[in-house]
Formats: C-alpha cells, sequence, structure tokens
C-alpha cells in the first residue's frame, strides 16, 4: 500500500476517482474479489470497470467496491473522501464538520454525515491491552461554572448529569474507551474485564469503583485525595494525558457533543492515539482496513 507523508502527496497520487477505486479493490479484495451480497468468487465485469455482477445463480446482484462499506451509496467523490479521511486521523483533536466542508467543498451538513461515517472506521481494537494498563473514568462535557443561569444544576463537584467515559491505556500501546451508564464498580469492572487480560497489572486512582479489579489483576493505585500522584512508578498520568487530548478536541473543535453519539468520537480519539507511532498514510491504511461497514443517516439520526 502507498504511504503519505503529506496532504499534497495524498493528492498528487489520488488523482481521479479511478486510481481511489483501484486502490479500494487492492485493500478490500486482496485475496480476490467476492460478492459482498453473497460472498461468491464468481462475478462478471462491467466494460466501465467501476461495477461486477455477482455470477452465483441465487444472487445475480451488482456490485462495486464501495458496497457494504462506509462509502456505500455516497454520490461524493472518492477523492474527496480519501482528502477527508487523511484529515480526520491526522489531526490530533479532529476536524469540525464546517472545516472540513470548507476544505473538501461539500456543505456542513454533508461534512458532519462524512465525519461519523469516517468515524466508523475507528471503533476500538478487539485484542485484550496486556504489560502495564493504567486506567481512569471522566465526565464529557461542559464545567458548571460555564453553563449559562438557566441550565446550572447547582451541584458541585463531579457532573454526575454529564455522560461518563472510562479509559484504559496500556503504556507504549494501544487505548480502550467507551462511554458508560454510570461510574458503578460494576460497570467499571466489567467493561475492564473485558478489555483487559486476566494478570495484567493495572493502575487507578483510589475511586472505590476499582476495588473489584483485585481479583484478576496486580491492582496497584495512588490516592489523589492525599496529593498523592505518583508513587514509583504507578501513576495514571498516561490514562489523563489521553483525556486531556480528547476534552481539549471537545472543547476546541467540536464545542459540544451529543450523547448519543459520543461513543464515536471515543473511538475517533482513541484511534488516533493508539496509532500515534504510525506515518499518515499508514494510519489512513489501517482505517481503510476497517472499511466493511454501513452507516445510514436515518440510523444515524435515529429516524426510523
Amino acid at each position: 500500500m502507498k504511504d503519505f507523508n503529506n496532504l499534497l502527496e495524498l493528492l498528487t497520487y489520488f488523482k481521479d476517482d479511478t486510481v481511489c477505486r483501484e486502490y479500494l479493490e487492492a485493500i478490500r479484495w486482496a485475496d480476490g474479489i467476492t460478492c459482498p451480497h453473497c460472498g461468491s468468487s464468481r462475478f462478471y465485469k462491467f466494460k466501465s470497470g467501476v461495477k461486477y455482477k455477482c455470477a452465483a445463480n441465487t444472487c445475480y446482484k451488482k456490485f462495486s467496491v464501495t458496497v457494504g462499506t462506509v462509502f456505500d451509496s455516497a454520490k461524493i467523490p472518492l477523492r474527496k473522501w480519501f482528502v477527508a479521511m487523511y484529515l480526520v486521523t491526522s489531526h490530533k483533536k479532529g476536524i469540525s464538520s464546517y472545516q472540513l466542508g470548507r476544505d473538501v467543498g461539500v456543505t456542513q451538513k454533508t461534512a458532519w454525515f462524512m465525519l461519523h461515517r469516517l468515524r466508523e472506521l475507528s471503533e476500538n481494537g478487539l485484542e485484550k491491552l496486556t504489560g502495564e494498563v493504567e486506567i481512569d473514568e471522566t465526565y464529557i462535557g461542559g464545567r458548571e461554572r460555564n453553563r449559562k443561569i438557566s441550565k446550572k444544576t447547582g451541584v458541585q463537584g463531579r457532573p454526575t448529569n454529564l455522560p461518563p467515559v472510562l479509559a484504559m491505556v496500556q503504556r507504549g500501546g494501544g487505548v480502550r474507551a467507551f462511554q458508560i451508564p454510570d461510574v458503578r464498580g460494576f460497570t467499571l469492572t466489567s467493561k475492564v474485564f473485558e478489555n483487559v487480560a486476566d494478570g495484567t497489572r493495572v493502575m487507578t486512582d483510589g475511586f472505590s469503583g476499582y476495588y473489584m479489579l483485585r481479583s484478576r489483576y496486580s491492582h496497584e493505585s495512588v490516592n489523589h485525595s492525599n496529593e498523592e500522584w505518583v508513587r514509583g512508578d504507578v501513576h495514571t498520568n498516561t490514562v489523563e494525558g489521553f483525556f486531556g487530548l480528547m476534552k481539549r478536541g471537545v472543547i476546541g473543535i467540536y464545542h459540544q457533543i451529543s450523547p448519543k453519539h459520543l461513543q464515536r468520537y471515543c473511538n475517533e480519539f482513541a484511534f488516533r492515539y493508539s496509532t500515534r507511532e504510525l506515518g499518515e498514510g499508514e494510519r489512513m491504511n489501517v482505517a481503510l482496513g476497517n472499511m466493511n461497514k454501513v452507516l445510514r443517516y436515518k440510523k444515524l439520526v435515529g429516524k426510523k
């Protein structure tokens, strides 16, 4: 696969939609073309070179490389999609739909839909975290003191009316980030059990919700309430650094996030963080490897 060091190199290589389509085919059908409807490897190719027709006698459906992917049914040229994907995966704090719309020449509404489709490429990894893992939870949203008077709750301390997010960061490795319904001990530990291998050394702050981790992990903690931030190599600075990056993106780029879509944003920031050691082009190629997902607008906005 091609590697790109900057946007100019990407635009030079992907000079038209034909090159983009061939690139997608090389990634999606590396082991041979298969029908996305039935999985058959028998097909007819149209003279245009864009579409195919399944030759299985139980199917006979037409398809192209974009069918069954995040690009499915999109009328936007693939070249614009590739530019958008490069911008989304290379900007540390993300890019707003208004800015993306101006950059690729589409409306803000279209850019917003494109961004959510592209976030489908950056879901959390499947392999469990190992080694040394830091765990922490936070709340995503504005501070109480910054709210309008009509929206102030009058409650100081933890803004429990905001959606909580749990993150697990493997030192020197990847991160898993999840929107969770609450910060009760069962909720927190259940997510950790699903994403961190047994026997791993895990580190948290002194929050009581993590007490059950000791049953399956080597659990150590620092007591922030007593102003203990680091004890030897025990700390949560790495996961707090991830949260800091995510919150700066939310506040500075996106400004506000609906709880309905929060998990996609978690996936977006986790993907960029987990692939931080890769080059810009390599990261985009990893994202393209996850293209076999379809997100319809009605599903995105919650319409039937």
